[in-house]
């Protein structure tokens, strides 16, 4: 293998601190509907795609299946109601919180393979997950305390997680056929159809937000969506998947140290507790289903 340019793990440092600012972006953003802020973030990022996608990928279009498109389609479906769920959980709950929560998305993909692909656990995946989950509870137990509405960001932090192992499941088999950036045109495009719809149900403003808002939208399509995960797929060819996997772990660090610096969100007790065990269950769950099976994918929403 030829040496890379620069350092790999440089690069994950970088990744991992981009994919951080999201849920800090939204803070930023919070006057406007979760949905818009959704449906803005992916559709500057198809747009900012489509010159390269419809110059480059065009005739792979033409070998998507009918199959693949409705499973696709169910993909983009889920991925947007990820991110409504999540944004408007920071509504709510803390950047600690709900990023931790979220990142919980690994154990939910793991019981989705359970239960629709017959996937059989470790003894120690089992325990690293009781271990996550005790973690949640922890944190959600310390918001209940502090509020219920705190209570209740946890809960669609949670659902936002879930969403989101939707489309991971959804999508698996369509990836191993199309390029990944095809792919995640294809959904992105259908993610900014179905917000676009939702934002008219809801009748939610599509314009009318203050200038710097369009400039947090812009971020959020570029910083964690573009530099964050391309960097984390560029280092795929000098690093494992389990490697990357293990430092998406660390997320919620860099996106708590990030809302601490910039919105002045303190931790809790609860919240550093349930945060240190669930980081330390996820490890150990990454760790142990790393070498029965190289499917844990990486976190490409948030």
């Amino acid at each position: 293998m030829n040496k890379p340019p620069f350092n790999p793990y440089i690069a994950i440092v970088i990744g991992v601190l981009s994919v951080s600012t999201a849920a800090v972006f939204v803070k930023l953003a919070a006057t406007a509907p979760a949905s818009i802020i959704a449906l803005y973030r992916l559709l500057f990022a198809v747009l900012l795609m489509a010159p390269f996608v419809l110059t480059k990928h065009r005739k792979e279009f033409k070998s998507i299946t009918n199959k693949d498109w409705i499973l696709s389609i169910a993909a983009g479906v889920f991925l947007a109601f990820h991110f409504i769920l999540w944004f408007e959980s920071l509504n709510y709950t803390s950047v600690a919180s709900s990023v931790v929560l979220v990142t919980l998305q690994p154990i939910f993909a793991f019981i989705g393979t359970f239960l629709f692909f017959k996937e059989r656990f470790t003894v120690g995946a089992i325990l690293s997950m009781l271990i996550a989950i005790t973690g949640s509870v922890v944190i959600s137990w310390g918001d209940f305390q502090i509020s219920g509405l705190a209570l209740l960001g946890d809960i669609l932090a949670l659902l936002g997680a879930m969403m989101v192992t939707g489309y991971f499941l959804l999508g698996q088999t369509v990836r191993k056929r199309l390029p990944l950036v095809t792919y995640t045109f294809v959904v992105y495009g259908i993610s900014t159809i179905t917000l676009f719809i939702y934002n008219i149900i809801l009748q939610n403003p599509f314009y009318g937000y203050p200038s710097q808002y369009w400039m947090i939208f812009l971020a959020l399509a570029i910083i964690p969506t573009f530099l964050g995960h391309t960097l984390f797929n560029w280092s795929l060819k000098w690093l494992s998947t389990s490697t990357i996997s293990m430092s998406i772990v660390f997320e919620p660090v860099g996106a708590s140290l990030l809302a601490y610096v910039i919105l002045g969100e303190t931790l809790s007790w609860s919240q550093w507790l349930g945060g240190v065990i669930v980081i330390v269950g996820l490890s150990l769950f990454i760790y142990s289903t790393s070498k029965k099976s190289k499917q844990i994918s990486i976190k490409e929403d948030i």
